[in-house]
């Protein structure tokens, strides 16, 4: 059912990793990125930490423009199916807080033709991130 005051069709977007790399992780969004839990679920089913990620957008792909992203992002295609793309308000002081907490540097900071300054790490698990601050 639509939501009257949003007109969306969906109020939420909510991705889930699943990992071995449980503590890792946790550390690695919670600390890394500087967020507080919204919710941490009991443990008798299983460990489940969430984090507000703030505003969620869906991005599809075709081949091509993965390509084009990577390239400008890291100079050759190199992500895989699922890349995050997060933007923060001090790209400096995040990629700090993030390599202290286990991130990987993939590419060095660049600075996009739509103006915004991106840096691609990988996670503790793998997954592939793009901070970026906007112009």
């Amino acid at each position: 059912m639509e939501n009257e005051a949003s007109g969306h069709q969906v109020l939420e977007l909510r991705v889930a990793l699943t990992t071995n790399e449980y503590e890792a992780l946790v550390d690695f969004y919670r600390v890394g990125l500087g967020l507080e839990p919204d919710q941490v679920w009991p443990e008798d089913q299983g460990r489940a930490f969430v984090l507000d990620m703030g505003r969620a957008t869906l991005e599809i792909f075709d081949e091509k423009q993965a390509q084009t992203v990577d390239q400008i992002e890291v100079g050759r295609r190199i992500s895989g199916k699922i890349r995050f793309a997060l933007q923060v308000p001090d790209l400096d002081a995040a990629m700090a807080r993030l390599i202290s907490h286990g991130a990987f540097l993939v590419s060095p900071p660049v600075d996009t033709p739509w103006g915004d300054r991106t840096v691609r790490f990988r996670d503790p698990d793998g997954m592939q991130i793009t901070l970026y601050q906007a112009a």
